[in-house]
């Protein structure tokens, strides 16, 4: 019987419905107290939701509710500019599809 590999998590981005593993996601969190901010570590307690660093999945999350709706709240005017900035910091450091 060959070993098995180990276990990778997978998580789908709302942008896309895609479906990828978790590493390769940047996490976005609604916290305990109703913010929505990014999660680099991943970690940070709240309800989460995944985007590809790809700046299409981000602009389809925000434009069409669908990351407001994965995180049950509603999204700030502020909360979303500052989302898009982090994807557009993620555009220029060549982290992100164009």
């Amino acid at each position: 019987m060959a070993a098995r590999g180990r276990h990778i998590p997978v998580r789908t981005c709302v942008g896309c419905r895609g479906s990828t593993a978790k590493r390769e996601l940047v996490r976005i969190v609604r916290t305990p107290d109703g913010r929505v901010e990014v999660d680099p570590s991943g970690k940070r307690p709240g309800r989460g939701a995944y985007l590809h660093r790809d700046y299409a999945c981000w602009q389809a999350a925000l434009k069409r509710d669908r990351l407001a709706h994965a995180l049950r709240t509603s999204i700030s005017a502020a909360e979303r500019e500052a989302l898009l900035a982090y994807a557009q910091s993620l555009r220029q450091k060549g982290e992100v599809a164009t």
